[in-house]
């Protein structure tokens, strides 16, 4: 969450709320891929994200480790991750071999470039089709390696504008279709909000449209949300679902 909770106790503390909170899935990340990110090591990485694992592991959610690096990722499931959430979509050199000999779970982000430059100038002929292809490419070549448990992430927010945002974001059942996989949106406090609501300069001042974003995900068949503010989502879907 933005390096809020970079002590370890912290990080702990907070992953045992979220999960009070109903969070299915805890997402441990050690470099933040906000744009403008300046990379980090992989030692860093490690040092930052082991710690947590081992203290949420067993703690009642599927624990996830957000990493670009096969290294950081190989270690992170050692230690107890259950998914590896991988923002550069297996991309990174040995990544697929990694993911292929270990074969956990895996979540395939789409993203334009990388997060020092994805915003500078995101450009496509046809955001849909290219973000598509290249998740079902991807999905199919992790098939390929064994793995069974797939998710795809259309990635909102990374290397794209406001526009090919609300694009991805109408065709999400169509994306999903496409790939034949789970679906997994993350749109929690991100700048398609603050474009839209200009007063939300803000990442905290953006609840209401991460919320109304998180339903349109749930509508269209989203199958995991990736958020920040737990509880807020848990009910909006209780309430949602009981008018559905």
């Amino acid at each position: 969450d933005g390096g809020r909770f970079l002590a370890d106790d912290a990080a702990i503390a907070h992953g045992l709320r979220l999960i009070a909170d109903g969070a299915d899935v805890l997402d441990i990340g050690g470099e933040s891929t906000r744009p403008g990110a300046a990379p980090v090591s992989a030692s860093v990485e490690l040092q930052r994200v082991l710690p947590v694992i081992e203290g949420l592991r067993g703690a009642g959610a599927v624990l996830s480790i957000d990493t670009m690096k096969p290294e950081v990722a190989e270690a992170a499931l050692g230690a107890g991750a259950q998914l590896w959430n991988d923002v550069s979509g297996f991309r990174q050199a040995d990544s697929l071999e990694v993911a292929g000999r270990l074969k956990p779970s895996v979540a395939v982000m789409h993203m334009q470039g990388e997060p020092r430059t994805m915003q500078a100038d995101p450009t496509y002929t046809d955001v849909v089709e290219e973000v598509g292809g290249f998740l079902a490419d991807t999905a199919a070549r992790l098939v390929g390696l064994g793995i069974k448990d797939i998710w795809v992430d259309p990635g909102i927010g990374f290397g794209k504008g406001l526009e090919h945002n609300l694009a991805l974001t109408r065709s999400l059942a169509e994306l999903k279709a496409r790939c034949g996989c789970r679906l997994l949106y993350g749109a929690s406090r991100k700048s398609v909000i603050g474009k839209i609501d200009r007063a939300a300069t803000a990442a905290q001042d953006r609840l209401g449209g991460s919320l109304a974003l998180a339903l349109f995900a749930a509508q269209a068949g989203a199958d995991m949300l990736r958020v920040h503010d737990v509880r807020e989502t848990v009910q909006a879907l209780q309430v949602w679902r009981s008018i559905a």
